[in-house]
């Protein structure tokens, strides 16, 4: 069993909301797997809790499960063996039950119960604003099905809109928390480990007592019994209903071609036809665009590039999809080759990048410099790229830095390269006083050590 890891501003925010004399409504929604049902139990320890998971069942189905553990929770026998068919005559049921005790009441799944009855919402608004508002209870609402939760519960035109006390869209787990899963993991093959499962909990724990990445690859993605074989079509099918369309334009960015023209190219489409889709991509947490840290208008940027943010599908998408045809007819040990032979330099190598950006913004916190910056990011224009640049927008400080996933240390000729490249970023040029940054899973030379210990702009980390 692993133990509760992470999230723990998002249990700190629910306990806070928890404490409050007043009634809360909370919308909890993230894709599926992403550690919902884990946070609301651990939140839920040693409260007063109903916890109701709906169905795509009927509604009528849905309201006697409800009403059958509402019966239960409030140990009354007439609303047990009564027939009722409004949901209202349940929820005052609930909260007449005890009122001064305070009870959390989660509805996982939330979104089931508007996609089978488009009036729930609604249903749900009369019974929140005449029933539930003004008792001693906090509510949950749990989804898994981002679009849906979006539209029913946060939406300006849906009945709930400013009902809500708070929301969570629960993201993936940070690197820096990842070692808490792995305790007995190297650095090196914790990156391996994230650049295969992000930090998507459920895929954490598939590959949890796996010898090494490679075995973990073949006994939990690419057996064909495996859910993680299949799991970017459910996901989408979930969401979109021109599953092909989408899989495309994935298939598309995971192959390199990352600005929208090379995109729609590729497609042999319009680019202005692309835009829908990649905008649901990028509200799905599976795209994001990116553009070089320096920009003034990220928006109005024409150096947009599309990348494709979540670990696990970028790799299905690079090396599972491609040989599907290989996997069906049983020709794992194939695959298994190509993966092995190409993953570090086609795949860890950049999120490796991604660890590093994000490894920045920590060390940022704990003074490593002696200012604040408060943007960091990668650079590139058409002649060079820089993996790491952050700088203090109010001052004169930036940051250069080169992130190096290579099996030889990392030696002094990649500092003269990033010092040559820095002469590129126009950021205050005249007036800037510039440091350096090195990340090299494999250490560095003798003369790159001695090269930042006679200088006090460079610094290197493992």
């Amino acid at each position: 069993m692993v133990d509760f890891i992470s999230r723990h501003k998002e249990l700190e925010f629910l306990s806070d909301e928890y404490k409050k004399d007043t009634s809360s409504l909370i919308i909890l929604y993230g894709r599926r797997r992403i550690g919902k049902t884990t946070l609301t139990t651990e939140f839920g320890k040693n409260k007063n809790i109903l916890y109701f998971l709906a169905t795509e069942e009927s509604e009528k189905e849905n309201l006697n499960q409800f009403k059958i553990l509402v019966a239960e929770f409030t140990n009354n026998e007439l609303l047990q063996n009564s027939i009722i068919d409004n949901w209202e005559i349940i929820f005052k049921a609930l909260v007449n039950d005890k009122p001064n005790e305070k009870k959390l009441v989660i509805i996982d799944e939330f979104q089931y119960l508007g996609k089978i009855n488009q009036a729930f919402p609604s249903i749900f608004q009369k019974i929140w604003d005449t029933i539930l508002e003004k008792s001693n209870i906090m509510v949950i609402l749990c989804g898994s099905l981002i679009s849906m939760m979006e539209a029913q519960t946060l939406a300006y035109g849906s009945p709930l809109y400013g009902r809500r006390t708070g929301q969570i869209k629960l993201k993936q787990i940070p690197f820096t928390d990842y070692a808490g899963f792995f305790k007995n993991k190297s650095r090196k093959e914790l990156i391996e480990y994230y650049s295969i499962t992000g930090g998507v909990p459920k895929y954490i724990e598939l590959f949890y007592d796996s010898e090494n990445i490679i075995s973990a690859i073949e006994k939990n993605i690419l057996s064909k019994q495996s859910f993680l074989y299949e799991e970017p079509i459910f996901l989408l099918q979930n969401e979109v209903s021109e599953v092909g369309s989408y899989f495309s334009i994935i298939k598309t960015i995971a192959a390199g071609n990352k600005k929208l023209s090379k995109i729609a190219t590729a497609l042999e489409v319009k680019q202005t036809s692309l835009t829908k889709y990649l905008r649901t991509l990028i509200n799905l947490d599976i795209l994001q665009r990116e553009v070089p840290i320096t920009e003034e208008n990220p928006e109005k940027s024409k150096r947009g590039l599309y990348k494709i943010k979540d670990n696990f599908i970028e790799f299905w998408f690079k090396f599972i999809y491609p040989n599907k045809s290989f996997i069906e007819i049983d020709k794992n040990e194939f695959v298994i080759n190509k993966i092995n032979k190409n993953l570090i330099d086609n795949h860890i190598a950049y999120v490796y990048e991604d660890i590093c950006i994000e490894e920045m913004w920590k060390m940022n916190a704990e003074g490593k410099w002696s200012f604040n910056f408060d943007k960091v990011g990668r650079f590139w224009n058409n002649n060079i790229e820089i993996d790491i640049v952050a700088f203090d927008s109010n001052g004169k400080n930036i940051i250069f830095g080169e992130c190096k996933y290579k099996e030889q240390p990392l030696d002094v000729d990649v500092f003269y390269d990033l010092l040559e490249k820095s002469k590129e970023v126009d950021w205050k040029r005249n007036s800037r006083k510039a440091s350096y940054v090195f990340f090299s899973i494999n250490g560095f030379s003798s003369s790159m050590e001695a090269l930042a210990k006679s200088r006090e702009d460079i610094l290197l980390c493992k």
